[in-house]
């Protein structure tokens, strides 16, 4: 609980901010695109912190890091509430990412170093219950704190969780032996600080999550901008992965410990990761969207779709964290993906017409599944890994769900936009004068809207507006389809992960 509390504020504030964008805009002056740096600036500088945790842990300790991470969290919301302009807010948003992309991993850390193997999925229940319930009650209590209060509370909400935080963890936690040692190591060998390493892996995941978060509004390859960053996340990775091969070949420490995708569990459950980021934050991102835009819900009645879905993983992660420790977890995730498909399968029913109810309902569904995923998923992670390592696989693990949800966010608006338009185009060619149908349909609303040719204008008009939403519904669908498809395909890659010997995982790491 002492480390879950400062991850589940981080979590909580990449989506608590979303809803509250045009509030800060307009209270600082900017427009709406302006404003969207707010986001930006936080997932880059988050992307490029998670995957170095496990790095920056062998110079300093991990409690000594944490902690660092925590108080550079709460200040940097601190001065996030103050900011008197966009930029200031924007320079802070990029502290305060910072400071959040330790905490995750630290955490994830601390707890499979604390608990037995046979326990960790009772552990790494408190811990998803941070990781995968802040993303859906954040627009909610986004939308709720800003409608009542102001958007700037948003921020100096996370102080008195930090101060909490860093208290409580100065006061429990302990590096284990081997962090020690390795920090002991470290010192007395003189190692230094990687600057070609971190300036490549800055480069390679700054630059991704910058063309994933501005591609759709910038058009993608048709902006020079987007397709500069993109020739730079490629080269970049590229070096990157020289350079940390280089850096094991010559005895030196990488960044990031590539030698642990040799491990098919651990490269599956990578792989199974991202998955699950895709699906959480895009559905998170979907839902709302289409009840705002086509059923014309408020933000806040929009959150309250996601949130009873919330309150069921709570319920259900302390459950799923009994049974890891019962059942074979390759069993829990297919489970799971099969819950999911077949909740996303259901969705395809959606209409305009649909009810509150059953918008709630389809979310409970898809929350049933998806908490069946997240600890097993992480179990199967640290099979077969040595202690030593277990910073290095929290870190992975959660860089890859943060980089599926950012493609996952990306997804969904690109495929919102490209199929709407194409089922617009497909639509609109009924819409003539040489179709009776439709002119049978204009004579019909035109004395709604008065006489003569205004009224025939107006008719057309209002058509053309139930063209757009019938295409914009039929794009969500076809998005929700190609979700299925998605989730269903990981189901088969459980059959190559190698069932653990009995008491293999035991001895694993200790």
């Amino acid at each position: 609980m002492t480390v879950t509390l400062a991850t589940f504020m981080e979590v909580l504030d990449s989506s608590i901010a979303n809803v509250a964008l045009p509030h800060i805009a307009g209270g600082l002056g900017s427009t709406q695109d302006e404003a969207t740096w707010v986001l930006t600036a936080y997932l880059v500088a988050n992307a490029i912190i998670l995957p170095a945790g496990a790095y920056m842990t062998t110079f300093i300790g991990r409690k000594k890091f944490y902690m660092i991470c925590v108080a550079l969290f709460g200040v940097s919301s601190m001065l996030c509430g103050l900011a008197p302009s966009l930029p200031i807010l924007v320079f802070c948003r990029i502290l305060q990412g910072a400071g959040g992309g330790g905490l995750a991993p630290s955490e994830q850390a601390i707890l499979a170093d604390t608990f037995p193997p046979e326990k960790r999925g009772q552990a790494f229940a408190m811990y998803g219950l941070a990781v995968v319930v802040a993303p859906a009650i954040g627009p909610t209590l986004g939308g709720y704190i800003t409608d009542r209060f102001d958007w700037r509370w948003i921020f100096f909400l996370n102080i008195p969780i930090c101060l909490l935080s860093l208290f409580l963890t100065s006061r429990i936690v302990e590096d284990p032996p081997y962090v020690k040692k390795q920090v002991e190591e470290t010192q007395r060998g003189g190692m230094k600080l990687d600057f070609t390493g971190f300036a490549l892996l800055g480069l390679t995941f700054g630059s991704l999550e910058f063309l994933l978060d501005k591609g759709q509004e910038d058009d993608w390859f048709s902006s020079h901008i987007i397709t500069f960053f993109a020739i730079v996340c490629v080269v970049a990775f590229v070096f990157m992965i020289y350079w940390e091969l280089r850096q094991l070949r010559i005895g030196h420490r990488p960044i990031i410990n590539l030698t642990l995708f040799k491990r098919r569990n651990f490269a599956i459950s990578f792989l199974l990761m991202f998955v699950l980021g895709f699906a959480l934050y895009g559905t998170t991102v979907l839902i709302p969207q289409f009840v705002q835009t086509l059923l014309g819900y408020t933000a806040e009645l929009a959150g309250l779709v996601l949130s009873p879905a919330g309150f069921i993983m709570m319920a259900m992660m302390p459950v799923v964290g009994f049974l890891s420790g019962k059942v074979d977890a390759r069993k829990l995730i297919g489970f799971g993906f099969f819950m999911l498909t077949s909740a996303l399968i259901e969705m395809h029913t959606l209409n305009l017409g649909v009810s509150y109810g059953y918008l709630a309902f389809l979310r409970i569904f898809q929350a049933s599944g998806l908490a069946f995923l997240f600890i097993p998923i992480n179990t199967i992670a640290y099979i077969g890994v040595k202690q030593s390592e277990n910073n290095d696989v929290s870190g992975l693990t959660n860089l890859a769900r943060n980089v599926g949800g950012s493609c996952g966010t990306a997804f969904m608006a690109t495929m919102l936009l490209r199929r709407t338009a194409a089922h617009e185009n497909n639509m609109v060619r009924n819409l003539t004068t040489a179709n009776p149908a439709f002119n049978s349909q204009v004579d019909a609303l035109k004395g709604a809207f008065g006489k003569g040719f205004q009224a025939v204008h107006s008719a057309q008009a209002y058509i053309y507006n139930q063209l757009h939403r019938q295409a914009s519904m039929l794009a969500y669908l076809d998005i929700i389809q190609y979700l299925a498809v998605f989730c269903a395909c990981m189901i088969p890659l459980l059959f190559l992960i190698p069932r653990p010997p009995k008491h293999a995982s035991r001895s694993a790491g200790h």
